[in-house]
């Protein structure tokens, strides 16, 4: 379905369950850097190789991501940022839990001129005071590639009013559609972090059979027929940067409209998927763009918590799943056609059945770096149907969930793309220098503030002044915590903690700490509220 907050109208979906392989419904638990065997998100711009994405050496790239929601409805950014979680901790959390990708739902709404963004917390993200819906997804996919990570766009509404079954409304035209493509995919040229376009979120049926009047695959009505409204969106956007990939969704059901299971009349009826979820006729009628090597087929797939399928209560679940999934989409990238990224799944796991399904389909996806490409649905705790990795703290993490995924996750290595740090405070993460630093010439003074607590961790910034004659180039930081204190994130600096010593070394693009002036290292940690003890700036106390 499309966004979790705000479902409109449910699937009448039947399938009939074809027996397959039970899947293993136990997995391992072991640490995501494990289950890398790969090349993180790899080098320069992806392409397609057959069912495999591949980076600019030909590298195998599996992108193990997740979407963080947002900028799609009124708020016009990214939810969470009201929470006393800083969006750039956020981001580290999902690097280090093992999210190479960031997948951003966007609505044409948040691209308009004096759009502005809404329900940011000013003092805990300072550095977003004031900016447009734009400057800020610019500064996340900055702060996103410093970490290796890649971006894909997603154009998730029309307005942040809601779905639409149509590419296009009575209000936002396909031009308009178009046109905002093409405007993102020339702000972010040269950037190798944003990697592609997701063209718009799950297409879906409208109307009874035979009146449909929702989205169709290969009906050959070009109001309708998404197949051919995704090969004008998608060659108008390589004409303008022909390095993106094209992410093409499914529908739900192939005419475009809903089968109608009450009237008695089985030609009428047809089988249909969730939304977006339904390629089973790309085989038949493929995406056809004029650059070779950039279609990625992206469905949508979902558990009980969303809907009820009739699968869901076939008497040999879950060994029916493998069949349903080879039907809708599966076999695409077990025919070798196309590379597959799941562009949403998820699930409360509240219901037994979600966490059996959750377990096997993320086994049917593949380990190591061959497997299906997919972006979990979502980091958001306010997903409604699915709840989030995040839980509403927007800091701690759903563990159960997590557990599942980590085995499938790749985490990103390295800086992935063409950042633009600013003084408005990116975080770089080169190494510390080897060399030790030069000594302060006088002194400093430390002050502590404890931002928020919670269960089994907190959010502090330690800011140090340099009351010294001369300027301290490059500058560092220390100090330490109690045993069993740990640094979860940190920025302003790169902050990294070696035993109960935590050290926070000057960024390339603010290395000098001048006579006077002073630096805030940011942080969240785990473990009881602790105050940084024997701070030194330079190895001088403060």
């Amino acid at each position: 379905m499309h966004r979790r907050t705000a479902l409109g109208g449910a699937l009448t979906a039947l399938a009939t369950a074809a027996a397959g392989v039970l899947v293993a419904a136990a997995v391992s638990t072991a640490p995501a850097a494990a289950a890398a065997g790969g090349t993180g998100t790899g080098t320069g711009y992806l392409h397609t190789s057959g069912n495999k994405i591949v980076d600019s050496t030909g590298a195998t790239v599996r992108l193990t991501g997740i979407n963080w929601f947002g900028m799609e409805t009124d708020n016009k950014t990214f939810h969470g940022l009201w929470s006393s979680n800083p969006w750039r901790s956020q981001l580290d959390t999902m690097a280090r839990l093992g999210y190479n990708t960031l997948r951003i739902p966007y609505s044409n709404d948040a691209l308009k001129a004096g759009a502005t963004a809404t329900g940011i917390n000013d003092f805990v993200n300072p550095d977003l005071i004031g900016l447009s819906p734009l400057q800020i997804l610019d500064k996340v996919i900055d702060y996103a590639g410093s970490k290796g990570m890649r971006v894909i766009l997603d154009r998730h509404r029309p307005t942040s009013a809601g779905q639409s079954p149509l590419w296009y409304t009575s209000t936002v035209s396909e031009a308009t559609w178009i046109n905002d493509w093409k405007m993102l995919a020339q702000r972010y040229a040269g950037n190798t972090t944003v990697i592609g376009a997701d063209l718009h979120n799950e297409p879906h049926a409208e109307g009874t059979n035979p009146a449909a009047t929702g989205a169709c695959w290969g009906c050959g009505d070009t109001a309708r027929d998404w197949r051919l409204a995704a090969e004008r969106a998608g060659n108008a956007i390589l004409g303008v940067q022909p390095n993106w990939l094209i992410f093409v969704e499914g529908v739900s059901c192939p005419s475009g409209g809903l089968s109608n299971v009450w009237d008695n009349d089985p030609s009428n009826d047809e089988d249909c998927g969730w939304w977006g979820g339904n390629l089973s006729k790309a085989g038949q009628f493929p995406v056809r763009l004029n650059v070779a090597n950039r279609l990625v087929y992206s469905p949508h797939e979902y558990a009980t918590s969303v809907y009820r399928q009739a699968w869901f209560d076939d008497p040999t679940y879950p060994a029916n799943m493998p069949a349903i999934w080879d039907k809708y989409w599966g076999y695409l990238y077990k025919q070798n056609i196309a590379p597959i990224m799941m562009g949403e799944f998820g699930t409360t796991l509240q219901d037994p059945k979600d966490k059996i399904w959750l377990q096997n389909l993320m086994a049917y996806t593949g380990t190591g770096v061959n497997g299906m490409s997919f972006t979990y649905w979502s980091w958001n705790p306010n997903s409604g149907d699915t709840g989030g990795i995040a839980n509403d703290d927007w800091t701690t993490i759903n563990q159960p969930k997590q557990d599942i995924l980590t085995p499938y996750l790749i985490p990103p290595t390295g800086g992935g793309g063409t950042t633009s740090p600013s003084p408005t405070g990116t975080p770089d993460t080169s190494p510390a220098p080897t060399t030790p630093p030069p000594p302060v010439t006088g002194g400093c003074t430390a002050t502590y503030k404890q931002v928020n607590s919670w269960a089994g961790g907190f959010q502090g910034e330690l800011t140090v002044k340099n009351t010294g004659t001369a300027a301290v180039n490059p500058w560092s930081a220390t100090w330490t915590w109690p045993s069993g204190v740990t640094l979860a994130s940190g920025w302003n600096a790169t902050v990294t903690q070696s035993g109960t010593t935590v050290t926070a070394a000057a960024p390339t693009w603010a290395s000098s700490l001048a006579p006077g002036a002073s630096v805030t290292v940011g942080f969240t940690a785990n473990g009881t509220a602790a105050t940084p003890g024997s701070v030194k700036l330079n190895g001088t106390a403060c």
